[in-house]
């Protein structure tokens, strides 16, 4: 059977990537854990950890299990550190596998100790701290003594502690107070010498703040070429190019409705380009009506009506666009975060919700 070309695709720049893995380099002193969670935030978990495993990063973050295995299995052996929870059935493949994951109690500790003492060895683990973020880890009142507990369990090794700023890109009066926290539990500890890593910035922290004590930042959203605060966006390059086509073309007379609900009605006749990506394929559907726009041949034109399930209209009067003709729905000329705002959210859902169908093209 002969193939299709994709309705909709996403271009992947990994030398993008790289420069943007080394713009973070350069704003610290600290090594960095590459955050891959949520599929490289929609860019490709396989294909990302691939391309950065060459590049010397301490961990790849990841949310769970799942990601980590994928990781695993696609034969990177890059350290993986993981950033949330465990279930209590997923823990001895952690151990098995060597991977890092974080503490936010001392029954997972427990119980991470017994199956490494089972399995002869003695697994490496992060005490994650609580200091605003609240979903998960260990509050800082009675710390010490919690951590005598946890260095006395046969089958752990304490190798680190972080912590996790929940509004860096918004407050910056609370995120230095969150700085200072840290580093009076860290003194109430023994000091920074007592771990081997140390981290708490995500890419807003990172950017925004002087880092120290610590040694390790983890950085997300910028690698992918996006700054969750003003004043760096220069410094990034857009990493995903989403992209669609022209399946049909169109003039329609004026008062004619377009899309569900008849949101929209022609006010001239109006030469209409149907395009095929949808809501189906991450594209928001609060984009309706919201004054978003996409390039095609070097020019914008806006979107008419709602956001469809795999379709989108475009009013293209006046112009030579043609059945077939490739359009830009975010990328180096429409940024991510432009369409975020627009859909009255933020771009980290925009590129995570970009779905399986469509065709990820890394190059």
């Amino acid at each position: 059977m002969p193939s299709s070309p994709p309705r909709a695709w996403a271009e992947i720049d990994l030398a993008a990537l790289r420069h943007n893995l080394e713009v973070s380099r350069a704003s610290t002193h600290c090594s960095v854990m590459a955050v891959v969670k949520a599929g490289a935030y929609g860019h490709g978990l396989e294909e990302i950890t691939q391309a950065l495993a060459s590049n010397k990063v301490a961990f790849f973050g990841v949310a769970n299990v799942g990601e980590a295995r994928r990781i695993a299995n696609a034969g990177v052996t890059t350290p993986i550190y993981l950033l949330g929870a465990t279930w209590t059935e997923e823990r001895a493949e952690i151990v098995d596998r060597d991977w890092t994951p974080c503490l936010s109690t001392l029954d997972e500790a427990r119980h991470f100790s017994e199956l490494a003492l089972a399995a002869g060895k003695r697994l490496k683990v992060h005490i994650s701290i609580d200091t605003g973020m609240g979903r998960g880890g260990f509050i800082p009142v009675g710390l010490p003594e919690i951590l005598t507990q946890l260095e006395a369990l046969p089958g752990i090794e304490v190798d680190g502690i972080g912590s996790h700023l929940p509004s860096a890109d918004e407050d910056e009066a609370f995120t230095r107070s969150q700085f200072a926290s840290f580093r009076e539990t860290l003194d109430s500890l023994g000091g920074p010498s007592r771990f081997k890593w140390i981290h708490l910035s995500n890419s807003a922290g990172l950017l925004g703040y002087e880092n120290d004590p610590c040694n390790l930042v983890r950085p997300g959203l910028m690698l992918y070429g996006i700054s969750p605060i003003p004043g760096h966006q220069e410094k990034l390059r857009n990493v995903m190019t989403l992209k669609s086509r022209v399946t049909l073309l169109r003039t329609l007379p004026k008062g004619h409705g377009i899309s569900y609900g008849r949101a929209f009605v022609t006010e001239r006749e109006t030469r209409v380009a149907t395009v095929g990506i949808g809501y189906g394929d991450g594209y928001p559907r609060h984009l309706s009506g919201k004054g978003a726009e996409v390039i095609i041949r070097d020019q914008r034109f806006p979107i008419l009506g709602r956001v469809t399930m795999d379709q989108i209209m475009i009013d293209v009067t006046d112009s030579d666009v043609t059945a077939g003709d490739e359009v830009e729905l975010f990328g180096p000329r429409i940024r991510v975060d432009e369409v975020a705002k627009k859909a009255d959210t933020i771009a980290w859902e925009i590129l995570t919700g970009i779905t399986p169908r469509v065709v990820r093209i890394h190059q």
